[in-house]
């Protein structure tokens, strides 16, 4: 369960499965190189963002579920304002993180955020979590619902293109590890997501380089002895795993639980000048968990043939929709990130277990 955490660059603002072992299994990462929209700071879209098609993404401007004017702004309700975001420095805990372990329900053609109520016009994802996920999902219709996430609170959805070798689809083989936890030095500050808030990370049409320089790069494709790869390893150990982690930004704006770009409402925290603390933009001033996706694939042999549904290795990206119950997200985030532990998906950190558990034997909140 162990988790390296870096440090953040100072440069930014702002169907049924069939399991294979041919090649491996499916991924995720990207970025989106403009730094002005990810502030927020106007109400444009980015290039990068209309990009984001690999999807052919255009930015969503098209009324459904939950954006009834369809202007692509899904304002929070309350909104957060009056929030300075914190300097403070707590004392230092290494660790301030919790596991969700979701497994793979299903994979389709859709993404309720870029393209919602619009099935087969996005390129293939693999989702885990919620499973009923579709392209017309909304708030409403994930909140409560069935989820292959071992705590039944979270009926989150979370996808990513779906990865192939050759034209054989490859999928994660069990529980996927993503890691809750603070991306700013003060994890004291952080609080739960808000109802629905949803985003993109990354961007599938980011080039090599770009995709290198995201802010939620952490170490790349790996495999065997094979590290820090930007596309796929030419070849991986049999009976290995193709692993990938990337990390999402963690402040918030406070304003809106999505953007016409899915982006510009997030921000990764920023080194402030003359330490290494990580802090949030005062554009989006409020620190929220910080999303990372562990993923792992099977993996054996010759990776020539491996391809995401949105393209090379570096066109890796992921989606989240938020659909946690909120008694058990904020006591999950109180115990583990605010209470500087790392915590297993019960809240239970096996190296303190003087702190015990928030989630009973069935991972419910008790």
């Amino acid at each position: 369960m162990r988790s390296r955490r870096k440090r953040l660059p100072a440069l930014l603002l702002g169907t049924a499965l069939v399991a294979g072992v041919l090649g491996f299994g499916t991924m995720a990462s990207a970025a989106d190189p403009d730094a002005a929209d990810r502030a927020g700071r106007g109400a444009g879209v980015s290039a990068a963002a209309a990009a984001h098609a690999g999807h052919n993404m255009a930015p969503s401007t098209r009324a459904s579920g939950d954006d009834a004017d369809g202007d692509g702004y899904i304002p929070a309700v309350p909104q957060v304002t009056g929030v300075t975001p914190s300097e403070a420095n707590p004392e230092p805990r290494y660790f301030h993180e919790f596991q969700a372990n979701c497994s793979v329900t299903h994979t389709a053609p859709d993404d309720p955020i870029v393209f919602p109520g619009q099935p087969g016009k996005s390129h293939d994802h693999t989702f885990m979590g919620n499973t009923s996920t579709n392209a017309s999902s909304t708030t409403d219709s994930l909140y409560g619902g069935g989820t292959t996430c071992k705590a039944p609170g979270d009926a989150s959805a979370y996808w990513m293109p779906s990865l192939f070798k050759g034209e054989k689809k490859i999928l994660p083989i069990g529980p996927q590890v993503i890691y809750y936890k603070a991306g700013v030095t003060d994890y004291t500050s952080v609080r739960p997501f808000p109802k629905g808030l949803r985003f993109v990370v990354g961007n599938p049409m980011q080039s090599a380089q770009e995709f290198r320089d995201h802010p939620g790069w952490v170490e790349g494709w790996e495999c065997g002895e094979s590290f820090k790869n930007i596309d796929f390893p030419s070849n991986c150990p049999a009976g290995s795993q193709l692993n990938l982690r990337m990390q999402a930004p963690s402040c918030w704006n406070g304003l809106h639980l999505d953007t016409p770009d899915h982006q510009s409402h997030m921000a990764y925290p920023l080194v402030k000048a003359g330490t290494n603390d990580n802090v949030c933009p005062a554009s989006h001033p409020v620190a929220l968990p910080m999303v990372e996706f562990k993923m792992a694939f099977p993996a054996d042999g010759d990776m020539s043939q491996v391809r995401l549904a949105s393209g090379r290795g570096y066109s890796f990206h992921y989606d989240f929709f938020n659909a946690w119950e909120e008694r058990t997200l904020k006591a999950m985030v109180d115990h583990c990130v605010v209470g500087g532990l790392q915590c297993d998906p019960r809240g239970y950190d096996q190296n303190r277990p003087e702190e015990g558990a928030v989630l009973d034997e069935e991972y419910r909140l008790p």
